[in-house]
């Protein structure tokens, strides 16, 4: 660029610059004259609409009853006129170590239970691992159509709410479910039974007559195999207590509220997912997807569920007879 010739617009760049120069200069002066100091200050931000003592009332409230919603929550604070969204009762919450969570599904125990369930996790916590391992775990469960449907939701775009992918087909006729019985040991899955109508302790007997000793044989247990099953009235009622003496069956002794001791709930919760992956329209599509899945569940997994078992146990007395993990 030749000498003396200046760029266009560079005359207004530098009287920019002189000219914020100034401006800092003024607001240093300022800062000098008004406050002492030119260090850079505190500043005050957006005012908290929750106080200390607003705070401390959220804490209570949450700590006495878990369960309290943000709409209880804003409608405590609008008593003692304070007004914010629940996004900020959230954070506030939040940076008091309380977040919010989807609640774990657990029975609750009353002391007794809890009493049956540490002394039932005690006497056995030395047993060998072949006695879990020559073990029937037997359970029932109910499995619905397009039961796991109903808690889903879909990440979308806008107006493609109605596209394929982003719907879920209706249920017709109120839709369904079934109810099944089902066994397994350390070897592998055993028998399933789809129960129709009314479980009672006929029925229940008609199934173990069916399925029990055929399954031990499947899989091969050793004379010395014992029945796993709950306390439910129709396990335990005197006609089924003397169908099972007189064929022979030897039971655990069990505690009740105890399905985290029973590794059966693991196998449940894998045949339900998947079975709800196939997408099954019918009660009798659901049956034989059931059906289907059941007999696939591989022999490892079971071996692994059972050689695993003595860990429950442990958690049990680590927990003092109250809910585990499991």
């Amino acid at each position: 660029m030749q000498a003396g010739i200046m760029r266009p617009g560079s005359r207004n760049h530098e009287g920019r610059n002189h000219e914020d120069e100034n401006n800092n200069v003024r607001a240093i002066i300022y800062k000098w004259r008004k406050h002492g100091t030119v260090a850079n200050l505190p500043r005050s931000g957006w005012p908290n609409k929750i106080t200390p003592r607003a705070q401390q009332q959220l804490i209570q409230e949450v700590t006495n009853d878990p369960t309290t919603t943000y709409k209880e929550l804003q409608a405590s604070l609008a008593s003692v006129k304070v007004s914010v969204h629940d996004s900020t009762i959230r954070k506030r919450l939040g940076k008091n170590g309380l977040h919010g969570r989807v609640p774990r599904r657990k029975l609750l125990l009353s002391k007794k239970n809890i009493k049956a369930r540490l002394s039932f996790a005690r006497k056995h916590l030395d047993d060998p691992q072949d006695f879990w391992g020559n073990t029937v775990w037997t359970d029932e469960t109910k499995i619905e159509l397009f039961g796991r449907s109903a808690s889903h939701y879909v990440w979308c775009k806008s107006n493609t709410a109605f596209q394929k992918n982003n719907i879920i087909p209706p249920v017709k006729y109120g839709g369904g479910s079934v109810m099944i019985w089902g066994c397994f040991a350390a070897s592998g899955p055993g028998r399933l039974a789809v129960i129709n109508g009314t479980m009672n302790s006929a029925v229940y007997q008609k199934i173990l007559k069916e399925n029990v000793r055929p399954s031990v044989c499947d899989l091969k247990l050793k004379r010395t195999w014992v029945l796993q099953q709950d306390n439910d009235p129709k396990h335990t009622s005197k006609s089924t207590s003397e169908w099972l003496k007189k064929n022979k069956m030897k039971t655990l002794e069990w505690s009740s509220q105890s399905p985290d001791l029973n590794p059966i709930e693991m196998l449940w919760h894998d045949l339900k997912k998947v079975v709800h992956a196939q997408k099954p329209s019918n009660v009798a599509q659901l049956q034989q997807f059931c059906k289907d899945e059941w007999a696939k569940i591989p022999p490892q997994r079971c071996n692994r569920l059972i050689a695993s078992y003595r860990k429950r146990l442990i958690a049990v007395v680590a927990a003092k007879g109250g809910p585990t993990s499991y």
